[in-house]
């Protein structure tokens, strides 16, 4: 069967794959966009995990959207519904000692003063102070990498214009950017605060979808990630009123409204190329669709290694795909409840926020202790949310669904394979673990449903079940990430380009990637 040639053929159906088409297609370009499961959004997309019980398949919460992608698709706020709570994050303690991490900075301050009247006093100058470390990222997060194999003048005046925001606070400026983005979180921590629980619950944002202790080198680097958007607002998350889904449902209108062709089931089994060039992709049904340019959502390991194959890869490609590290080490958990837990200390007005366990740095240095070894962590790191408060159509009559993100959970055991057995071992751990914050907790579980990061790669073509694509570490950071020679949203093929979160910026749903990858291959 001969198909219609296209300007550009998008392999995903996650986020950036969505922007990336619907940027294109509003350029006047015809735009083919295969998804390979039923349906769109990836890691920003819901799936029925019990009869009757839905749950957000990855993110319940967003940081931050890209300006740039809401005013160039002509997004409108109601579009997207933001829930902004007062109360935005609640770190949990067993003797109901919480930290309220509230809107108004003097709520929150006035929260830890109830543990430590030294670590409120430093609040203030705390948030100042993350907030001017990150101005100085910001720049870097909406810029194409520079090549710095081939820097030539452009990219070196480009370079100083990157610089201007830190040079303008002078050599203070300077010092306090090289010196803090190479930190580990308790050098970073032990300069500002004393309480346990306060340091365990920033630490524990140094880590998030990491597989790194917050003992480890440049922590602080997926802190500031994660915290870029968050002004003085640290740890912020922003629901999306009817879950991360609503991203994808929008999206992926945009994108169908402007042309694009969108089709679903449709697995892509190989990137064809012809004397150094693509020229189309193979489905797994036999067809063949033909474009003159490229786009993958997926990571490099899919795209290039599995797609491309290895007789369009040259040799020093392939040992720097080799050499991009994964290790995905989140499990998503979701609990079907009968009613509304009950929280020692919260009311069910506070109930709409994110809840974290993470008592202390060493906690959270003890959980990764056991991944190193190929084991799961028997005392995680959880954060969680009731997502049917916010979605109350993820759950039938008047129950619930609590949905956690687990870590650390290996993508692969030490010995051992994956089974239902060590899965069921893990909710059981978790659920021991909650039943001491929340009153019978365990009495009020329907039915709960876990995926591990071995799952994920299945599931979500993820290598390694990595959320980001790659580990936010600062060796695969700007123009190292995803490799050094592939930094520029391009690939060693010259019509196949990359929009996945393993680019620059990195992960989460804020479609940075996308834009940027735009931007640069159609200037």
């Amino acid at each position: 069967m001969v198909n219609k040639k296209y300007d550009y053929i998008v392999i995903g159906g996650g986020l950036n794959s969505l922007i990336a088409a619907a940027l294109l297609a509003k350029k006047k370009k015809s735009v083919m966009l295969f998804e390979s499961n039923d349906s769109l959004g990836g890691m920003a997309s819901t799936s029925e995990f019990s009869p009757g019980f839905r749950c957000n398949l990855v993110y319940d919460y967003i940081k931050w959207l890209d300006e740039r992608v809401l005013k160039e698709l002509n997004i409108q706020k109601d579009d997207i519904e933001l829930i902004i709570n007062d109360i935005y994050r609640v770190s949990l303690d067993l003797d109901g000692n919480h930290i309220f991490f509230h809107r108004n900075n003097k709520k929150t301050i006035e929260s830890i003063s109830k543990i430590s009247k030294s670590d409120a006093d430093k609040w203030n100058d705390f948030t100042l102070f993350i907030s001017k470390i990150s101005s100085f990222l910001k720049p870097l997060y909406k810029i194409t990498p520079p090549n710095i194999q081939k820097m030539g003048l452009r990219d070196a005046i480009s370079m100083k214009n990157l610089l201007n925001p830190i040079l303008s606070h002078g050599t203070r400026g300077i010092a306090d950017i090289l010196r803090t983005l190479p930190m580990m979180m308790p050098e970073l921590l032990d300069e500002w605060f004393e309480s346990k629980l306060l340091r365990g619950t920033l630490a524990a944002s140094g880590i998030h979808h990491l597989n790194q202790g917050p003992y480890s080198a440049a922590t602080v680097l997926n802190f500031l990630h994660h915290n870029i958007y968050s002004g003085l607002n640290i740890l912020d998350a922003k629901f999306i009123r009817g879950g991360t889904n609503s991203l994808s449902s929008v999206f992926s209108k945009k994108a169908k409204d402007y042309g694009v062709i969108i089709k679903n089931n449709s697995e892509v089994i190989k990137i064809n190329c012809n004397n150094g060039n693509c020229d189309g992709v193979t489905l797994a049904d036999g067809q063949i669709f033909f474009s003159k340019n490229i786009i993958s959502g997926l990571d490099q390991e899919n795209t290039c290694i599995k797609l491309l194959g290895n007789e369009n890869l040259y040799p020093n490609v392939r040992t720097q795909l080799n050499n991009i590290k994964y290790r995905g080490s989140t499990a998503r958990l979701h609990f079907a409840l009968k009613s509304l837990p009950k929280i020692k200390g919260i009311n069910d007005d506070q109930m709409q926020t994110v809840f974290s366990i993470s008592p202390s740095i060493n906690y959270l240095e003890k959980a990764y202790d056991e991944v190193k070894y190929g084991n799961f962590s028997s005392s995680p790191y959880i954060e969680f949310c009731i997502s049917s408060i916010i979605d109350p159509s993820l759950a039938k009559d008047n129950n619930h669904v609590l949905s956690a993100s687990i870590q650390y959970i290996p993508y692969a055991l030490k010995n051992n394979k994956w089974s239902d057995k060590l899965k069921n071992d893990i909710i059981n751990n978790v659920t021991s673990i909650l039943d001491k914050y929340i009153t019978n907790f365990s009495d009020d579980i329907i039915d709960s449903s876990i995926s591990t990061p071995y799952d994920f790669e299945s599931t979500l073509n993820n290598t390694e079940g990595s959320f980001n694509h790659g580990e936010m570490t600062l060796d695969q950071f700007l123009f190292m990430r995803p490799t050094i020679s592939s930094s520029q949203y391009r690939t060693h093929i010259k019509n196949l380009f990359i929009c996945s979160p393993s680019t620059h910026p990195g992960g989460g749903l804020h479609g940075a990637n996308a834009i940027n990858m735009i931007n640069e291959i159609t200037k």
